[in-house]
């Protein structure tokens, strides 16, 4: 019994770093022999067993193996300032390129819309036609 826990002992020195290079032979032999293990007393286990119980059944191996590897952070980082970069610049091309201010952004127009509004009537309770409105109406113009 004590020459077979001390050969378990050394195949589970260190699995954490090892684990990735054993077979999957191997690394079921060594899941067996620790879930027996386990099946006796807790304290008659190394710690090195216990660690390696531990990190089998709860490591970052197999399904539980992080998506994200390490720098995935600055990658994610540099696309979406790509990404701002470049809708940035498209913006500004559209808006140099584009067309100038429509004619219907100006004061004249808009005081036009305003006489034209008052003449339908529009709004007569609290509006431009109510009476004693002080407002400057449709005009935003300077």
């Amino acid at each position: 019994m004590i020459g077979r826990r001390n050969a378990s002992t050394v195949s589970v020195q260190n699995i954490e770093t090892r684990w990735k290079t054993l077979s999957a032979a191997e690394q079921n032999t060594i899941a067996k022999q620790l879930e027996e293990a386990q099946k006796g007393d807790w304290k008659v286990l190394s710690l090195d067993e216990k660690k390696a119980a531990y990190y089998i059944a709860f490591g970052p191996h197999g399904p539980r193996e992080p998506l994200t590897k390490p720098g995935h952070a600055m990658k994610v980082l540099g696309g979406v300032a790509g990404v701002l970069a470049a809708s940035g610049a498209l913006f500004y091309a559209i808006r140099v390129n584009g067309q100038e201010t429509p004619r219907t952004i100006n004061k004249e127009w808009e005081q036009a819309t305003n006489e034209y509004l008052k003449s339908q009537n529009s709004n007569p309770i609290s509006g431009i036609s109510s009476e004693g409105y002080k407002g400057t109406g449709y005009v935003v113009s300077k």
